[in-house]
C-alpha cells in the first residue's frame, strides 16, 4: 500500500499530513501566518510567502524521507483572495510542491468528508463548522453534503480588521462578534437546514484550541480532543478569560500554543458568534479535517483510475 501525503496551506498554518493506509505515520503543523495582511491589501506579503515556501522545503524532506508516492496539495483563504496567488504557486511549486488553489465551496466539501468519515451517518443531519484562519466553512448533510458555504470570515481576518490593542478594546470585541453574527444570519436564512442540524461538529485550530484550554492541555492529546462535547458555557468562558488576559499572561494558557496567542481571541469572537446565532448548546470538537479529507480524495482518485 503507497504512503500517500497532504499538505493544507492556510490562512494561519501550514500543516503535513503522511497516512500509509488507515495509519498516521506523520502529522505536523507549522504557524507560517501567509495570509498576513490579506485582509488589508489583498495580496501575500513576500515574508509570509517565504515563510511558508521554507515550512513546504522541510516538508519536503520529510516526505522524501519517507518515500511518499502521491500527494496533494491545497491552498485556501489567503491564496484565492490575493492578486498575486500565482507568487506563491510559482515559489512553492519551485521546492517540489504543487500547489492546488481550492474555492471555498470545495474547501467546505473536504473539510465536510475528513470530519465525518468516523461518524454513523445515523446521528446526522450533521452541521460542521471550520473556523480558519481567512475563511470560515459551513456544512450541512449526512452521508453525503447537502449545502456548504463560505464566508470571509477567520481568526487572522478578523483581528487585523478589528483588533488595535491587545487585549482588545470592548467596544472591538462587539464589532467583531457583530460581524461575525451577521455572517451566521445569513447562513440560516441561505440555508435553514443548518440551524435544524441534530449534531454540530467544530475543527480546525480556533475549536481544538479552545476544547484544549478547557481541557487544560499541558500537551496535545488528539484522543482527549477527538469528539470532546465542548459546552456553549465552556466556550463563553475560554472566550471571556483570553480577551481579557495580556499577551504575556495569555500565553500561560495550557492548550494555547504560544504562536496562536495574538490570534486566538478574534477565533473566539466567530465561535461564540456562531454557537449564540445559531442557539447551540454543545459541539463535537473533530481533529479529523479537510487533511483526513484530502487523503480520502486520493485514494478516491487512484480507485477510480484503476491505480
Amino acid at each position: 500500500m503507497p504512503l500517500l501525503a497532504a499538505i493544507d496551506c492556510g490562512t494561519n498554518s501550514t500543516r503535513l499530513l503522511i497516512r500509509h493506509g488507515l495509519t498516521t505515520v506523520e502529522r505536523r503543523m507549522t504557524i507560517t501566518r501567509l495570509g498576513q495582511g490579506v485582509g488589508r491589501n489583498g495580496r501575500l506579503h513576500p515574508a509570509a510567502i517565504e515563510r511558508t515556501v521554507a515550512s513546504l522545503r522541510d516538508y519536503r524532506g520529510i516526505m522524501d524521507a519517507h518515500g511518499v508516492e502521491t500527494l496533494r496539495v491545497i491552498a485556501t483563504s489567503a491564496v484565492r483572495d490575493a492578486a498575486n496567488a500565482e507568487d506563491f504557486v510559482a515559489a512553492a511549486a519551485a521546492v517540489g510542491v504543487p500547489v492546488e488553489v481550492l474555492s471555498g465551496a470545495e474547501e467546505g466539501a473536504l473539510a465536510f468528508a475528513g470530519s465525518t468519515a468516523d461518524l454513523d451517518s445515523a446521528e446526522g443531519p450533521f452541521l460542521v463548522v471550520d473556523i480558519g484562519g481567512g475563511s470560515t466553512e459551513c456544512m450541512v448533510g449526512s452521508r453525503t453534503l447537502d449545502a456548504v458555504r463560505s464566508f470571509d470570515l477567520g481568526c487572522v481576518r478578523l483581528t487585523e480588521k478589528h483588533f488595535t490593542t491587545d487585549p482588545p478594546a470592548p467596544e472591538e470585541l462587539s464589532n467583531a462578534i457583530a460581524e461575525a453574527s451577521d455572517f451566521f444570519d445569513d447562513l440560516i436564512r441561505e440555508v435553514p437546514s443548518a440551524a435544524a442540524a441534530r449534531k454540530v461538529v467544530g475543527l480546525a485550530g480556533t475549536i481544538t484550541t479552545v476544547a484544549a484550554v478547557e481541557i487544560g492541555l499541558a500537551q496535545w492529546d488528539r484522543d482527549a480532543l477527538h469528539h470532546f462535547v465542548l459546552t456553549r458555557a465552556a466556550a463563553e468562558d475560554v472566550f471571556r478569560t483570553l480577551a481579557t488576559e495580556a499577551p504575556q499572561d495569555r500565553v500561560h494558557n495550557p492548550g494555547l500554543d504560544r504562536e496562536r496567542a495574538d490570534v486566538i481571541v478574534g477565533g473566539c469572537c466567530i465561535l461564540v458568534a456562531f454557537m449564540r446565532t445559531l442557539g447551540i448548546d454543545e459541539l463535537s470538537v473533530s481533529v479529523a479535517d479537510i487533511l483526513d479529507g484530502l487523503v480520502a480524495s486520493i485514494v478516491a482518485d487512484t480507485a477510480g483510475s484503476g491505480g
